[in-house]
């Protein structure tokens, strides 16, 4: 889906690899935003990408940031692509919101029983959303939460 020029926002960006990918697709006019929960996590794949991909990193190509993946990052919203690594336990309106008309999300969606779930704003504003497949995810929350004891 993604193609040159295009950008688009990687919600739980962990390492970066996933990231990085994105990156090569979208080209030197694309942008790709990284956004995860765990500080220490983000700063790792800063490290890691600026050591691989400084050109990407310095150009703004790649942007990496902690914040609450739930949230998305509206600060630079629009998105042709939004990709959640991580289960969110309902329909994500707010990274709805943040897609492009005509865009696409790509996100794990349900509690125990999960399917991926792509979400297609068409050039109207009116979203179709189709099961592609069942998976298993962590889920997409608090680092709170996901420290905690329940999430072991």
């Amino acid at each position: 889906y993604l193609q040159p020029g295009m950008r688009a926002l990687d919600v739980g960006s962990g390492s970066g690899y996933l990231t990085a990918c994105m990156a090569e697709m979208v080209g030197d006019n694309g942008r790709i935003v990284g956004v995860d929960h765990i500080p220490g996590l983000v700063e790792d794949s800063k490290r890691v990408l600026d050591r691989h991909y400084s050109e990407w990193m310095q150009s703004g190509r790649i942007k990496v940031l902690t914040g609450d993946g739930r949230k998305g990052y509206p600060d630079e919203a629009p998105y042709d692509s939004i990709h959640v690594g991580a289960a969110s336990s309902h329909v994500p309106a707010e990274l709805i919101a943040q897609l492009k008309s005509p865009g696409r999300l790509f996100v794990p969606v349900g509690s125990f029983s999960q399917n991926i779930v792509v979400y297609d704003k068409d050039c109207n504003g009116n979203v179709k959303e189709h099961e592609i497949m069942a998976v298993r995810y962590v889920p997409l929350t608090d680092p709170e939460k996901q420290c905690s004891e329940e999430f072991g």
